[in-house]
């Protein structure tokens, strides 16, 4: 499923393949929690935005509107009219981040819905049915997601269970692509790397996993509480021990700066909800650095937000119109400034396939590692 077209150090130029088409890695997924990405935007305006993978929620598609009305409606590449891929999380992440009551057991997770308080049961069978429901072509397995710094020993035994699930999880995933009624019997399926900031729970579990020979495999449970120099850490300590022949997933990481530093590293694919979240609150990603489009020093500037930028914000109006936007209310300052900042963030990601393939990746981190990091 995954081809390595060349290295540059630890870095990686690749590409792998779905049911619904050819990713070129390394790429950034953008964030559609409930089958839209936040900022009034719809899988028509990715399109034209360089977009490459759609990330949907299965908790929150589970909760409303629910997963198997989106099966009778065709999946979400129906519901969502999004062509391409899509990758769908196990919902754990939720499970264990909104959940105020739960109990965990061998079979699984009873917890609370964040919504109205009702109690449901999700394990990896249960995970497994719900994303098999939605239809897409990568689906992550059910995994505990664990708060950073974690003790020692509960870590410990949270990946073994974890092992455990997977292994379920990998099961479950054959028995349901076989079904007749599958939407996509295609699916596939990335396990998760967990193990705190603990390198050798995370080289031990990294290991056990590679075992089962799965589509993909991600590193899980980083970006949640722990410095950015831990986090590098982390992904040096379990790179090694990441297959060579499958594609590296970085959950929820993360800012320009933070990519930069992974791919250097030999992550293949990321999300964040960064890109969107940062602009509805007026900061934006640019090639000379972050911009708060609150700042009265943009009353007047009649220049686009990014002169080096050819987004249709960038193209068509000034900072001074945007941040007009901002200060009245308007919805469209939102939808103008989260379709710059996945503009950028995907065009981000051209550039590095770029300066991977002409071999001048160091030098395009060296140009804007400490740039587009700033604040202007």
């Amino acid at each position: 499923m995954y081809k390595l077209i060349k290295t540059n150090g630890s870095a990686r130029l690749g590409s792998f393949t779905t049911a619904h088409g050819e990713v070129q890695t390394p790429g950034f997924m953008n964030v559609a929690t409930c089958g839209a990405i936040k900022g009034a935007l719809s899988a028509l305006d990715l399109k034209e935005l360089n977009c490459q993978v759609q990330l949907c929620n299965t908790y929150h598609l589970h909760l409303r509107p629910g997963d198997e009305n989106i099966k009778k409606l065709g999946g979400l590449h129906k519901f969502t009219r999004w062509a391409g891929p899509i990758l769908t999380d196990s919902g754990g992440f939720q499970v264990f981040s909104l959940a105020k009551l739960r109990n965990i057991t061998e079979e699984g997770v009873t917890f609370s819905s964040h919504i109205d308080g009702h109690r449901i049961f999700m394990g990896p069978e249960e995970s497994m049915t719900i994303q098999s429901n939605l239809g897409s072509d990568i689906a992550m397995a059910f995994d505990e997601c664990i708060e950073n710094p974690a003790e020692y020993n509960y870590t410990k035994n949270s990946c073994d269970r974890t092992y455990r699930w997977l292994v379920r999880c990998k099961k479950k995933m054959a028995e349901l692509n076989s079904r007749e009624d599958t939407i996509n019997k295609q699916q596939q399926l990335f396990g998760i790397n967990q193990g705190s900031t603990y390198e050798d729970i995370r080289i031990e579990h990294m290991k056990a996993i590679s075992e089962l020979d799965l589509d993909g495999y991600a590193i899980g449970g980083l970006a949640v509480g722990e410095s950015a120099e831990e986090m590098y850490r982390i992904i040096e300590t379990v790179e090694p021990y990441a297959p060579k022949n499958k594609v590296r997933y970085l959950m929820g990481v993360g800012t320009p700066v933070n990519i930069l530093e992974a791919v250097r590293r030999g992550v293949d694919l990321f999300d964040c909800v960064m890109p969107s979240r940062n602009a509805r609150h007026a900061h934006l990603f640019t090639w000379s650095g972050r911009m708060n489009m609150f700042n009265e020093k943009y009353a007047l500037d009649d220049s686009p937000v990014d002169s080096q930028c050819d987004c249709p914000l960038c193209k068509n109006f000034s900072r001074a119109y945007l941040r007009h936007l901002f200060k009245s209310g308007e919805m469209l300052a939102m939808r103008l400034a989260v379709i710059h900042n996945i503009y950028f963030y995907n065009t981000l990601m051209i550039k590095i396939r770029e300066a991977l393939k002409n071999d001048e990746f160091d030098k395009f981190y060296n140009e804007y590692v400490e740039i587009i990091g700033r604040r202007i």
